[in-house]
């Protein structure tokens, strides 16, 4: 079981580190761009080059089921879906098979409000709460993964 981290933009990569070691899993952060990260052996930095969604398709490509994605980013979220992947969003909640389609539509009407200049705001930043919860989804994700997914001895 690995951490894909879709890194770029994401409020959680230190909770995601103190989770991972305390359960020794490899955190893989992707991105478009060179990042300064810990010097740990359970954290791995993959620079990615291309296009827009270089970092996204290379997330999709590597992942397989029992690994987890952590991503703000809801099409990419729908893709590790599709491949069997538990998909956690920066700021606790779970995205599924029975969620992800509201969660599109509610992107795409966010898209459309914004290009008719009906709404300015962006998302709520980060807070304790957010923190909390994405803490709590990810320990339940792993517990759960390690009981689907047990490592061979």
């Amino acid at each position: 079981m690995k951490i894909y981290i879709d890194a770029d933009a994401c409020p959680v990569k230190e909770e995601t580190y103190r989770v991972a070691e305390r359960h020794k899993l490899l955190v893989v952060l992707v991105a478009n761009q060179w990042m300064n990260t810990p010097m740990s052996r359970l954290i791995e930095m993959k620079v990615v080059s291309g296009g827009f969604d270089a970092a996204d398709d290379w997330i999709v490509e590597a992942v397989k089921p029992g690994d987890i994605v952590i991503t703000a980013d809801i099409l990419l979220a729908d893709r590790c879906i599709k491949n069997g992947v538990r998909v956690i969003g920066t700021k606790g909640e779970e995205f599924t098979e029975d969620n992800i389609g509201s969660a599109i539509a509610g992107r795409d009407l966010m898209q459309n409000l914004r290009y008719m200049g009906e709404n300015r705001g962006g998302p709520a930043p980060m807070d304790k709460k957010a923190r909390s919860k994405f803490l709590g989804t990810l320990d339940q994700i792993i517990q759960a993964n390690k009981r689907q997914y047990p490592n061979p001895k």
